[in-house]
């Protein structure tokens, strides 16, 4: 039982320093190794980027270390150089998992965090994974603060550096006064990342999501050498009533949701996306009958725009090329946003003939989603006329992050379920030709990681992908 007059950054710390996996209920060991597997196929699929190449050669010549593994492009780093390589790949396609409570990706930042300090400590598959469950659960609510402090919306880097550093601090095995300073040292640190800028000129920048890893991480080990740092935003009194149930109340069970199969773009395309592919199915319709496609949809998913890209930057972050490229091919995944598809004339021309138009019952949905009401979500309709006239219509299509089946509230007493798993399976699989072979050695049961005890809690019976063995995690 925590102490009833702790701050909250103290409440924060004392479960960072404290929290072991035998602690964690079943349904929040799932969902771990869940989001494990899920963040591993995101990062794996950003790889094949200009953006990914850039961050690792970069990486490994800033920080030159042995510490870590810049994946796949064999190379290493210190930990929080590899931490900044990785976590700018698993944002790179867009396809990684959302955090309800913090409105932005947690897990391109956690899950890189968390394998960089694993591998440089040789720990454990349990305690990976239980880092990873204290960067989510910190992630949820620090997230919402920032966002309640800041007037500009920020991208996920700038509170993401403080999860990262709760993270960091779990692994680093900090004192709760220590783990404390590490939070109060990325707030104070963080990125300064105002997220519409990008939206509106889409570039590398993105979500911040590697300096969110590498300032959590640099944050942890400079606290660990008695670096102090100023309170956190978990302090605020304003925000006790978010953080006093942190270690009882578990939201990442309810609250990590995983894009619908692994699309590839921003979550506010995800509706229209959503429409499209239920016009598809419902009327068989063929692109070449398609004469113009109409969007009714909700502000910011409006603000993506319907510009044709020339980066797969400028491809994820739009409204018209996945609606286009769903109607061209069945499925947005790095295969339709990545540069080498960016000319097709199919997809082009089918996004060249989008227009978009805002409704406020769509806005009213999405504020209730913003502010954490079951009733809320990103929605959006879609219309189709054909060449010769026809015009069908989608009707209300709510967004295309999933969450697995849970009960009890926020997380209590939740239980992904099946749901999850196969969602996940599809996300690993349908990556880009190119990154097949790599997703199987990295998924094979019984790799190198399990050699120092990677694999030890990390089974891959937990995951459905097969009999036996564990979860190699170095292979990646």
């Amino acid at each position: 039982m925590m102490d009833d007059h702790l701050s909250g950054d103290e409440r924060t710390a004392a479960f960072i320093s404290s929290l072991r996996w035998a602690d964690l209920p079943d349904p929040v060991r799932r969902k771990a190794k869940m989001c494990l597997v899920d963040n591993a196929a995101a990062l794996l699929a950003g790889t094949p980027t200009r953006l990914s190449q850039i961050s690792a050669e970069y990486a490994a010549r800033l920080w030159r270390g042995d510490e870590a593994s810049i994946v796949l492009h064999g190379k290493r780093s210190t930990a929080a150089g590899a931490a900044f390589a990785n976590g700018n790949s698993a944002n790179a396609i867009d396809s990684d998992d959302s955090a309800r409570y913090a409105y932005g990706h947690a897990g391109a930042q956690l899950f890189p965090t968390v394998l960089a300090l694993a591998e440089a400590r040789e720990l454990s598959g349990q305690r990976l994974l239980t880092g990873l469950v204290v960067g989510y659960e910190v992630a949820h609510r620090i997230g919402r603060c920032w966002h309640d402090d800041h007037t500009v919306y920020q991208a996920c880097g700038s509170w993401g550096s403080v999860a990262c550093a709760a993270a960091a601090a779990h692994l680093l095995d900090l004192p709760a006064d220590q783990a404390r300073h590490a939070l109060g040292i990325a707030d104070y640190h963080a990125p300064n990342a105002p997220m519409m800028r990008d939206i509106e000129q889409p570039a590398m920048v993105k979500h911040a999501s590697g300096w969110g890893a590498m300032t959590g991480v640099m944050s942890a080990e400079l606290a660990a050498c008695g670096y102090t740092g100023v309170p956190s935003l978990l302090a605020h009194e304003k925000y006790t009533a978010w953080v006093d149930d942190i270690g009882q109340n578990y939201l990442m069970v309810d609250g990590v949701a995983w894009k619908a199969k692994g699309f590839a773009c921003c979550g506010w395309a995800h509706a229209a996306s959503e429409g499209a592919k239920r016009l598809v199915d419902q009327y068989h319709l063929q692109a070449e009958e398609i004469d113009r496609i109409h969007i009714e949809t909700f502000h910011n998913a409006m603000c993506l725009g319907t510009k044709l890209p020339t980066t797969t930057e400028e491809a994820q972050f739009n409204l018209a090329w996945p609606v286009a490229a769903m109607l061209a091919d069945g499925e947005i995944g790095p295969a339709q946003t990545l540069e080498s598809r960016l000319s097709d004339p199919r997809i082009r021309g089918l996004a060249a003939r989008v227009a978009v138009s805002e409704a406020e019952d769509l806005n009213e949905l999405c504020d209730l989603f913003q502010r954490g009401d079951p009733r809320g979500r990103f929605a959006s309709r879609v219309t189709v006329t054909t060449t010769a006239g026809r015009v069908y219509e989608s009707g209300l299509v709510g967004g295309g992050l999933r969450r697995a089946a849970g009960g009890g509230g926020h997380g209590r007493h939740g239980d992904p379920g099946r749901a999850g798993v196969r969602v996940m399976r599809y996300h690993s699989v349908t990556t880009a030709d190119a990154m097949k072979p790599a997703l199987g050695r990295a998924l094979t049961p019984a790799q190198a990681l399990g050699q120092k005890g990677y694999g030890h809690g990390v089974e891959a019976d937990s995951f459905g992908l097969g009999p036996g063995g564990q979860l190699g995690v170095k292979a990646l």
